[in-house]
């Protein structure tokens, strides 16, 4: 959305955006260091390191349930809005979508841009189906307060003891806005417009669309994949992995899967060419799993390139550190949960503990994860079909996305993870790997089913 200002200031425009080069992420967190020393209502109370604020909102970029709204002046960011999704299994309130973190920075202010980017975020949240749009702000925040019932909003409650600013508690103002008058318009999950209609002859896919994860397993350098996880039941399919994740995005993936199986069983980081030459290749996000157990690992590759690491033995027996990393690399963050007949795995697999897969499931969302990723070892590489009850279960226990992982042998698993979708929307996607390699599933297929 686009308007001429007939102030000197010239161009005034509003946006959702996906991908940002550095020049907008400097801009960005100009603005919104700006906005912080203004009073705004991002929780800081004080500007943070500039670091932390690009890891912020590098992890905002990576969350699916959140949706990134700029405003420019001239081109440049001088403003943002976050637009939230309820969680896939909040079925009760899936007709509503919140609008957090708003602000227009002191410098910027007064030449239309709050309103322009209010109804950009309206607009969108619109043509998602959504019917209501709900926000809190501080009472200190009075241009905001006022923005907001000029346009419609309805203050309908205030919190007495909301927040501590400037050395005194201030309440909190709740607004909420209808945007559709039609109480028949409640969407399960709205998807995407550009989600493809299934080609004629082939019948309908019950559940929503999943984003499929080619796996891009290492060991000594070259892509495997293991049966049952054990290391001295490997198939090598290629020698070069920075061919083989360019041809995953030939064909068509948005996400890749890598796993440093030297890594896991080490400890530590193993195959760090093979991993560097994905990055070097990688036009779509990576998430990159085995041997991250300290942070120096952890930040190392997330700032190499990959957009989110896996934790997989360390989020059982150093569970602070998870916490911490999920804190400094918010939205980057991803559990693994390996899990034997319900029981978690650790140390790539040779360990069983006693913990259920459920209960680590739990305690890494209140620890911050942004997923998990759940994998049954007795289905890996068996391609007998993903353990469906378990991840189901796994998903709709948790608020946070949920990945399978183990088993994929056919189309027909896939169709039975995305037909479960309609009971378990929590699952968000699926990682797919011996199959795919050894052509018992097309790629193209694959896609097909379940977008």
């Amino acid at each position: 959305m686009t308007r001429r200002n007939m102030s000197p200031a010239g161009t005034i425009h509003a946006e959702r955006v996906q991908n940002m080069d550095d020049d907008d992420l400097h801009a960005l967190c100009d603005a919104t260091n700006a906005a912080i020393l203004d009073g705004g209502g991002f929780g800081w109370l004080a500007p943070p390191p500039r670091e932390t604020l690009e890891r912020y909102f590098r992890g905002v970029q990576l969350v699916p349930e959140r949706q990134m709204f700029v405003a420019r002046l001239d081109g440049m960011i001088v403003g943002s809005a976050q637009l939230v999704r309820p969680p896939r299994n909040n079925e009760a309130q899936a007709m509503s979508a919140t609008l957090m973190h708003f602000y227009i920075a002191p410098y910027a202010r007064r030449l239309g841009l709050g309103r322009l980017l209010l109804a950009e975020v309206e607009n969108c949240a619109r043509s998602m189906g959504y019917q209501i749009i709900n926000l809190d702000v501080r009472e200190t925040q009075t241009e905001a307060v006022r923005l907001f019932r000029s346009c419609g909003f309805h203050h309908w409650g205030t919190h007495p003891s909301y927040a501590r600013t400037d050395g005194r508690t201030v309440r909190g103002l709740f607004f909420t806005k209808r945007l559709q008058d039609d109480e028949r318009i409640v969407p399960a999950h709205p998807q995407d417009a550009s989600t493809p209609i299934p080609a004629a002859g082939h019948a309908p896919v019950t559940g929503h669309s999943l984003t499929l994860y080619p796996a891009i397993d290492l060991k000594d350098g070259t892509c495997v994949r293991l049966r049952r996880g054990e290391m001295d039941n490997a198939t090598v399919y290629s020698d070069d992995p920075g061919a083989q994740a360019l041809a995953w995005i030939h064909a068509g993936c948005t996400w890749l899967h890598v796993v440093d199986l030297n890594g896991a069983f080490a400890g530590r980081s193993a195959n760090t060419e093979a991993i560097e030459a994905i990055i070097a290749n990688a036009t779509v996000p990576v998430q990159l799993g085995g041997g991250l157990r300290d942070m120096d690992s952890i930040g190392k590759w997330l700032n190499a390139g990959i957009s989110r690491v896996i934790l997989g033995s360390v989020a059982v027996k150093n569970p602070d550190l998870v916490r911490e990393a999920c804190r400094l690399f918010p939205g980057r963050i991803v559990a693994g949960i390996d899990a034997r007949s319900g029981q978690v795995a650790t140390e790539g697999w040779a360990e069983t503990s006693e913990m259920k897969a459920v209960e680590l499931g739990l305690r890494m969302q209140d620890a911050g994860v942004a997923a998990v990723i759940f994998t049954e070892i007795s289905r890996d590489g068996m391609l007998t079909g993903i353990d469906i009850e378990q991840t189901a279960d796994m998903a709709n226990a948790l608020s946070i996305p949920v990945i399978a992982s183990g088993g994929v042998g056919s189309l027909a698993h896939l169709e039975a993870l995305r037909a479960a979708t309609a009971q378990a929307p929590g699952i968000e996607g699926v990682i797919v790997g011996r199959a795919l390699y050894d052509g018992r599933i097309d790629l193209s297929e694959a896609l097909r089913v379940l977008s």
